[in-house]
């Protein structure tokens, strides 16, 4: 029997007639044994893989042949707008073999919610936030139909598991196991993984299942284009895109919402066919400008990482990534945009616009060379979320035993590196700040909690982020989007000019208690700037640029502008070698220890030599500079014996960072100080610049 035939019949005839599919793809192929089978998946392949229908037409085949009931399936995604971009895929699987899907997320309409009560489907799109909500929900019906889940299907898992919606993702499945009362066939779906098997034991937790990573060889495709150029500024690479590939359609990707907005002003004055996509804008404007983008030909859509994950804007021709991402794996989601059509390959043009932006593209290049792609690693001490879920435990169960709450939070993945004290301390700290309250036997959401996240106000308990404190811009009746309350604290606001959705607005007036900005359209662009912390470089990337700067290699892919002025940059870092740290005495007065490890290892040094009593200036990526009268013999003797221990317990941990964590309040002050400590800084990163060699340039 061929792995196809073991399909049902059902399914492998609409396949065949319905579909029209004369093959499987290769991992469509590849994951149906192991699926079939129940075992606990990892399905890889790159973008446009077919990975979608991996997971989906043998869980369909289990449906059908073990009559499932439903609801018997879960699929999350991280977006409401992939989940709207899969719902109609998904919605034509299910109905050729005469089953049912539904989309559930905060955006749906109440006469579909009222359905989905009534009539649940077989397989339930939705966000982690949305599970939460249906878990918490005092209406007890759909808590009910979710008993009879059997697989959960976790699409795009990179994008949760390197950060704490992933391990609030993984608690809440946790408790749906507790619900359901027997296990659930968990599959995660993703194109980029340098860790698979540990990201497998991630999503598969403490079950005892088989496991199974499938990722068949990749089909053979021709060679991607892919060029490095160097053109010095936004306005240039504006210039470069106005130009080349006229006629074509073209995704450019920037890495910051002010810059999509200040590109697509300069393409639309240019003459080109520009729109925008990023989080800031209303979801009703951004999907008109994806559909627009999608119908189009000879235009361009500038984004965001909004669409780095697989939202469907149809056929494209190119990809320009402006400066470059911070890491390979946001590279090959890029690039595989490209090359869906036979007639076309993968490909992507990097127009860098500044020394560093071109340093970090051909690093990052020399890396995806390697085949290298990042590893995933869940946060650590995620005691935050411990809190979130005991809260939302206790409106679960509209109030739980003390016993039995922390049994269930010690079920949690999350948990089962801490200690029961901690869990204690936290549950006493929730008590004592009146977030929960006790009758002696059992905890209830106390008069703080109800306030903060009582069923009144559960929104605030469902998502593990908070967003920054924004306004929303609006044009009469239509919604363009949000901006920083920040642009608006210093002054009346009325005459501002702002730029969003690609277009200039005057800021008519502002409404503080509404939260809107009242706009009118203008000719003039303004300019907009949001908030937040920009990352910092990897060590490997860092320790990739230096590989770059003290090499002689030219690489095919570098245009000739980016070899001149690489060049010109391997002259200005001729002091650096290729191994070890080194110390460089400044032209203007001061030192520079240039370990290129890192913003987040170079912090934690800087910060411990500040308390050794060595005179810190200034911290980047590459280096760590010092004070002018700062000389060898204090920084020899600052380094002696330092040691990573001290180094990553060096700094007080910021109030304001703390307060990026959203549940910060429902944490004891030195857990929370310990998880934020702990996030600043790998202490491998630290053991290995301490352990090198050091060269004195002086």
């Amino acid at each position: 029997m061929s792995t196809f035939e073991r399909l049902d019949p059902l399914v492998q005839h609409h396949i065949v007639n319905t579909l029209g599919w004369r093959e499987l793809r290769p991992l469509q192929e590849a994951s149906i044994e192991p699926v079939l089978r129940g075992d606990h998946c990892l399905l890889l392949a790159p973008t446009a893989g077919g990975k979608t229908e991996s997971a989906m037409f043998p869980l369909l085949s289990r449906i059908c042949s073990e009559r499932w009931v439903a609801p018997s399936l879960v699929y999350i995604c991280p977006l409401k707008a992939l989940l709207n971009n899969l719902g109609e895929r998904l919605d034509r699987y299910t109905r050729m073999l005469g089953r049912r899907s539904a989309v559930w997320h905060g955006d749906i309409g109440q006469s579909t919610r009222k359905q989905v009560r009534f009539d649940p489907p077989d397989v339930l799109l939705t966000t982690p936030e949305s599970l939460e909500a249906m878990l918490i929900s005092a209406n007890a019906d759909m808590r009910a139909h979710l008993r009879s889940l059997q697989a959960v299907v976790v699409d795009e898992i990179h994008a949760f598991a390197g950060d704490d919606r992933g391990w609030h993702l993984i608690s809440v499945v946790e408790r749906l196991v507790g619900l359901a009362g027997h296990e659930l066939q968990r599959i995660g779906l993703s194109a980029t993984v340098g860790n698979p098997d540990e990201l497998l034991s991630w999503l598969a937790a403490s079950s005892q299942g088989r496991r199974s990573v499938v990722q068949p060889p990749a089909e053979k495709v021709g060679s991607p284009e892919v060029t490095l150029d160097f053109v010095g500024s936004l306005e240039n690479a504006a210039v470069a895109i106005s130009r080349l590939h006229r006629g074509e359609k073209r995704l450019v990707f920037c890495d910051s919402r002010s810059r999509v907005e200040s590109l697509a002003g300069l393409l639309r004055a240019s003459g080109v066919n520009a729109y925008v996509s990023h989080s800031s804008l209303s979801a009703p404007e951004r999907r008109r400008a994806e559909e627009a983008f999608a119908g189009g030909d000879d235009c361009v859509i500038v984004a965001t990482s909004t669409l780095e994950l697989g939202i469907d804007v149809g056929d494209l021709d190119r990809v320009i990534q402006i400066d470059a991402p911070t890491r390979v794996a946001s590279f090959l989601q890029r690039m595989g945009r490209t090359g869906r059509r036979a007639d076309k390959s993968r490909n992507c043009l990097f127009l860098c616009t500044t020394d560093d932006a071109l340093l970090q593209g051909a690093a990052l290049l020399d890396l995806w060379l390697q085949d290298y792609v990042e590893p995933i690693h869940p946060p650590p001490l995620p005691y935050h979320i411990v809190a979130q879920q005991a809260l939302a435990l206790c409106l679960q169960h509209g109030g739980i035993g003390r016993s039995d709450l922390l049994l269930e939070l010690r079920r949690l993945p999350l948990t089962h590196a801490m200690d029961q004290e901690i869990l204690v301390r936290i549950l006493d700290h929730l008590e004592q700040e009146c977030l929960l309250e006790t009758d002696g036997v059992r905890y209830f959401m106390g008069e703080e909690g109800q306030t903060s996240y009582g069923r009144r106000h559960f929104l605030e308990l469902l998502s593990v982020f908070t967003s920054p404190p924004v306004l929303t811009v609006t044009d009469g009746r239509s919604e363009l989007g949000m901006v920083d309350q920040g642009l608006f604290q210093a002054s009346a606001g009325e005459g501002k000019l702002i730029s969003l959705a690609g277009r200039g607005w005057r800021v008519q007036r502002v409404d503080w208690k509404e939260r809107r900005v009242y706009v009118s359209p203008s000719e003039t662009s303004g300019k907009t700037v949001w908030l937040g912390a920009s990352r910092g470089l990897s060590m490997i990337m860092c320790r990739n640029i230096r590989k770059i700067l003290t090499s002689a290699e030219i690489v095919p892919s570098w245009s000739q502008r980016a070899t001149e002025r690489l060049k010109q940059l391997r002259d200005e870092y001729s002091f650096l070698k290729p191994e070890g740290t080194t110390f460089l005495r400044q032209a203007t007065g001061g030192i520079k220890w240039f370990t290129f490890a890192g913003d987040l290892a170079n912090s934690a040094l800087g910060r411990a030599l500040v308390n050794r009593g060595v005179d810190t200036k200034k911290v980047d990526d590459y280096a760590v500079a010092f004070g002018e009268e700062i000389t060898r013999d204090q920084l020899e003797s600052a380094l002696a014996g330092l040691n990573e221990s001290e180094v990553l317990s060096s700094g007080t941990v910021n109030t304001e960072a703390e307060k990026t964590l959203k549940f910060a309040e429902c944490v004891p002050a030195d857990l929370r100080a310990a998880e934020m400590t702990a996030r600043l800084c790998a202490s491998s990163d630290v053991r290995i610049v301490l352990g090198e060699h050091r060269a004195y340039i002086l």
